[in-house]
């Protein structure tokens, strides 16, 4: 609709130095007047003028038409393209954005394990540790007890030696062995029992 105007008005400027002369132009004098519009020539005017309006449209506006028309559609079309690739790169930040929030709550998540499984294995290692310190305690205290009946043994052996050696010489003549030994193991079993 543009070009029409514009190329309507190119050939309306075209005609207007004819349309001065046959409006306006005085007569001579002696001459004689003629009329202010001259027919012949404005109806040739109107019939170039259409004729150049018919040889634009057709060889000049159709071509043009579609060349604008072509070219609308080609930018319609990258304008969509453009929307098409807007919308994609915008799923494509939420699928991100939805994957880091999955990422970073499953890294939340494994730091939570971990943190349980280290309190676990240290709740492990320390009733490990007590039982370990315990076991020791009881190895420590049965051989402490063994040690000490060991030593109670060869107390009471040593005690029996000295006490049969020591009796021995006090009773040498009026008992025989075998008394002494019963008199001996009694003194221990006395000596042996809690006061």
């Amino acid at each position: 609709m543009r070009t029409f105007r514009t190329t309507l008005s190119i050939a309306l400027l075209a005609t207007l130095p004819a349309a001065a002369r046959a409006a306006g132009v005085p007569a001579a004098a002696g001459h004689e007047a003629k009329p202010l519009i001259d027919l012949p020539l404005v109806l040739t005017q109107i019939l170039g003028f259409l004729v150049l309006l018919w040889v634009l449209r057709a060889l000049a506006w159709g071509p043009l038409i579609g060349l604008l028309e072509e070219r609308r559609r080609k930018i319609a079309g990258e304008f969509e393209e453009a929307e098409r690739r807007k919308a994609d790169a915008d799923a494509l930040r939420v699928r991100y954005e939805q994957d880091l929030k999955g990422i970073e709550a499953q890294a939340r998540q494994r730091i939570l394990e971990a943190v349980t499984e280290g309190q676990r294995v240290a709740a492990e290692i320390k009733t490990q540790a007590h039982a370990a310190a315990a076991a020791r305690l009881a190895r420590a205290d049965e051989e402490i007890a063994h040690d000490q009946e060991q030593a109670r043994e060869v107390l009471k052996q040593q005690v029996a030696v000295l006490s049969i050696r020591t009796a021995e010489k006090i009773l040498r003549e009026k008992l025989d062995d075998p008394a002494q030994r019963r008199m001996v193991e009694r003194f221990i079993d006395e000596v042996d029992k809690p006061s």
